[in-house]
């Protein structure tokens, strides 16, 4: 691929990059559990994967107050927290990302983490390197608020129509279309491929492989 169609990609990171769903879920079901709380099924605590801890809280327990979301949130983070170490990348991930770098062309994370949580993941994996810009859950509008993607716009004075958001949750092609980009979806993370069929994109890929073989002929 000698010349790119997109000048800024951004990947979300749990589902994405990094195989981590499956134990998110989990902390969420425990947390819950812990404090006597109704507990989400697994394709519900999936489901709000990416929004960010405080939002994510209030789509899953609309009964409770902000007191008790509060509380499970800490209680999330002392589950999460101690595990997030068990979550690897999904197969290609590091290939991918150097077949990616071109002159002139940055690579960033759009994430419902926060800041410390990216920052472990990042000092964890070794990713950090390949990323130019990042912006967490915790430093303004979580998705689908478009404000993550247009302050990673800002960041890297880059044109929106050449800009490329790559994600595994309806969050995430929902957080393009609200900045007006394009987007591609993942079916391997927390939203199913029929899931994501429900949101526009320009294509939706069942693995690493696949988003590979698509970003080398049209990214």
């Amino acid at each position: 691929m000698n010349e790119h169609r997109f000048d800024l990609v951004v990947f979300d990171w749990d589902g994405t990059l990094s195989d981590s769903t499956g134990l998110i879920a989990e902390c969420i079901q425990l947390a819950a559990r812990d404090l006597g709380f109704r507990e989400p099924t697994m394709v519900q605590a999936k489901s709000i994967i990416g929004l960010g801890l405080h939002r994510s809280t209030e789509m899953l327990f609309p009964e409770l107050d902000e007191a008790d979301r509060m509380r499970f949130a800490e209680r999330f983070r002392e589950h999460y927290v101690p595990r997030d170490h068990e979550a690897t990348l999904y197969a290609g991930v590091r290939e991918l990302l150097p077949q990616l770098q071109r002159p002139n062309r940055f690579l960033a994370v759009a994430t419902g983490k926060p800041r410390l949580g990216l920052e472990r993941a990042f000092q964890r994996t070794g990713l950090k390197p390949y990323f130019d810009f990042s912006r967490c859950g915790d430093e303004g509008m979580p998705k689908p608020d478009a404000d993550m993607l247009l302050r990673l716009i800002e960041f890297s004075n880059v044109a929106a129509d050449r800009v490329l958001m790559i994600g595994d949750t309806t969050h995430d092609l929902d957080l393009a279309r609200n900045a007006r980009v394009s987007a591609v979806g993942v079916g391997y993370g927390a939203h199913s491929m029929a899931v994501l069929s429900t949101r526009p994109s320009m294509v939706i890929v069942e693995n690493v492989t696949e988003l590979t073989a698509w970003l080398m002929q049209h990214g």
